[in-house]
């Protein structure tokens, strides 16, 4: 039952990230139309993405640590925590992740590193506090699974794809403003193309952002199953999941540009179905739900 909620889950991201593929190509063939610049207008906005990706995929994990005020843990003083993490990536089949802690009361956890050899998994002290040793291994072992399953470095590659998406309309959207390309107006078959790119130029940067959000929480999905393989009892995942929903305390330490990585949004937003669409993580009651029925 577990393997069966992996398979679908990975197979949901990768038909998702497709579509997603398939609608960037979409994009790159209006701005060539629009603009008369072909296919070398496509190629520049995705050099430009690319490097704007860079320095997130390469230095993210510093600039995030620095930015929650996490210190290295250590093993006299993080005993359990530390063989924890031990055993769960020896289960996982992966080298052991740097461990941190914030300081904070608050109860969450998040993973980031671009690949398992650059590894962290990040926990508050009210984490350890409040949880009891099954919770912990559950959530541990939700961080571990995000790193196991490259998600890091899937979601740069969905990133670079917004980011191609964003400047493509942007620049779209310049070209009606200042009348410029080489546009073929005169046919019927251009004139309907002009309108779809009109159109497509305002709403396509809302439709990456909310495709990007559904392989997210899709992510956020794949993590679970997979943590309950790992410990071989969801319920002790399922069981922090709820605990840390009923904890109102806020995480000072999280702020929007952070808040994406924790296992459960550390920012307290009303929950509302708008809000459900525009969130990086599932709702908690689906998750709980999925993982006591595997």
């Amino acid at each position: 039952m577990i393997w069966e909620h992996v398979a679908s889950n990975k197979r949901s991201s990768y038909l998702l990230f497709f579509f997603f593929f398939l609608f960037c190509i979409g994009m790159g063939f209006l701005f060539g139309f629009i603009t008369g610049w072909g296919y070398f207008g496509a190629i520049l906005a995705l050099i430009i993405a690319i490097l704007m990706a860079f320095f997130t995929y390469y230095y993210s994990d510093t600039v995030v640590l620095k930015i929650s005020r996490a210190r290295p843990a250590t093993h006299e003083e993080n005993t359990y925590l530390d063989n924890t993490v031990d055993g769960l990536a020896i289960a996982a089949g992966i080298p052991k992740p740097k461990i941190y802690v914030i300081d904070d009361t608050a109860p969450n956890a998040f993973a980031t590193g671009r690949d398992p050899q650059h590894a962290v998994i990040c926990v508050t002290t009210g984490l350890m506090q409040k949880m009891n040793r099954a919770e912990l291994e559950g959530v541990i072992a939700h961080e571990m699974s995000h790193i196991g399953n490259y998600d890091i470095r899937f979601m740069m590659l969905v990133t670079v794809m917004v980011g191609l998406i964003a400047l493509l309309s942007d620049w779209m959207m310049r070209s009606f403003w200042w009348g410029g390309g080489k546009r073929d107006n005169d046919s019927k078959f251009g004139l309907i193309l002009l309108v779809i790119a009109i159109v497509m130029a305002i709403l396509a940067p809302l439709i990456a952002m909310l495709m990007q959000l559904a392989l997210s929480r899709k992510r956020e999905y794949l993590a679970d199953a997979s943590a309950a393989i790992l410990t071989r009892y969801p319920e002790g995942l399922a069981s922090a999941l709820e605990k840390l929903e009923k904890d109102t305390e806020p995480l000072e330490a999280a702020n929007k540009a952070t808040a994406h990585l924790y296992i459960v949004n550390p920012l307290n937003e009303h929950k509302s179905f708008l809000n459900n669409l525009f969130n990086t993580h599932p709702p908690i009651a689906e998750r709980v739900k999925r993982l006591r029925a595997m």
